[in-house]
């Protein structure tokens, strides 16, 4: 792949603040329905605020103390780091290890993957090289980190890559294989033959939800918790995927709600991965060409794909931030954030 002059000028650093003003802008945006212009202004850019990063994922926001300002985490899931950003203070190192803790090499993903913040205000992260979904209180006083799931029926999970709390305490994840040192072909270390989608109940609890999907990857509730979407990042079957939450925390059926596959076929650069909903209940998702913003054109139907965030590079998730109208977005080597009209959920 070609890189642009500004790529080559940035890489430079593994966490290059870019603090001049304006920032630096990259990308475009696609506008392939009217009502997209209800949800991103016309002058909307795209602002390159970090670079340098071997593959940036997993972003979140965290809002400040009383007038404190707010600050982003997110991932560099090779360099086994989690980074934090602020307009005041740029970016710099947050934890490392941030998700393997072993002392031999193990793979080339080994950090954190997605991370969140639950209603008690813990990170929640999901690890690779440690293969658990873990909780650590960001306020100081609460102790360590502690380890919320990190086996189904014994066996270790695969590499969970992806988290969305549940307002009553619970904890739904994905696991697929691309932590491990192998990936799917990986004889020595895989001990669970699916990649699965869990919920770890507030008592500890892992109850299997899925156990069908290739390559499960991002996922989000819905504003109203009904819905559960999850990101598949298969080329062959580049779905975003909607299931329907019962009562009891399990789900029903799934359906298509978004098919990329024509992306693929553009040789767009990127899969469905990583996702957010705002509050208006649409979808904001990683794939093929950038952030795909899709709306729910009917109930229990497929979306309606509205534009593209296009970034130019394979992009890996996004989070509302600030007052909740700035996504940030976490694409190959960059940070980028871009201002909206939409609030996020």
């Amino acid at each position: 792949m070609k890189k642009s002059m500004l790529s080559v000028l940035l890489a430079a650093s593994s966490c290059l603040t870019l603090a001049q003003t304006p920032y630096p802008s990259l990308g475009s945006i696609e506008r392939l329905d009217p009502k997209l212009d209800a949800l991103l202004a016309k002058d909307a850019r795209l602002e390159v605020l970090a670079s340098g990063f071997d593959w940036s994922e997993g972003p979140v926001w965290v809002k400040g103390a009383g007038n404190a300002d707010g600050y982003l985490l997110f991932s560099d899931v090779p360099q086994n780091t989690i980074f934090k950003w602020s307009e005041k203070e740029g970016c710099k190192p947050f934890m490392k290890p941030s998700g393997y803790t072993g002392v031999a090499a193990y793979g080339g993903e080994p950090g954190s993957n997605g991370l969140a913040l639950d209603g008690k205000g813990r990170l929640i992260s999901a690890e690779h090289g440690d293969r658990r979904i873990s909780a650590l209180g960001l306020d100081g006083v609460s102790g360590g980190k502690k380890t919320l799931a990190d086996t189904y029926g014994g066996k270790r999970f695969n590499s969970p890559n992806d988290v969305a709390p549940h307002s009553n305490g619970s904890v739904y994840f994905t696991d697929p294989p691309y932590g491990l040192p192998g990936r799917e072909n990986d004889t020595k270390t895989r001990e669970l033959s699916i990649h699965g989608v869990y919920r770890v109940a507030p008592d500890g609890k892992v109850t299997l939800l899925i156990d069908d999907l290739t390559r499960p990857n991002g996922i989000a509730f819905s504003p109203d918790e009904k819905t559960l979407y999850i990101a598949q990042s298969d080329p062959e079957k580049p779905y975003i995927m909607a299931y329907p939450v019962q009562t009891d925390g399990t789900v029903g059926k799934g359906r298509i709600f978004y098919d990329a596959t024509e992306g693929v076929k553009q040789k767009l650069p990127g899969l469905p991965d990583g996702l957010k909903v705002d509050k208006s209940g649409v979808v904001w998702s990683s794939g093929p060409g950038g952030i795909l913003i899709i709306a729910p054109d009917r109930p229990d139907g497929p979306g309606k794909l509205l534009g593209r965030i296009r970034t130019g590079v394979a992009t890996a998730n996004c989070a509302f931030g600030n007052e909740g109208s700035t996504l940030y977005i976490t694409a190959d080597m960059y940070l980028i954030r871009i201002k909206t009209l939409a609030k996020g959920f």
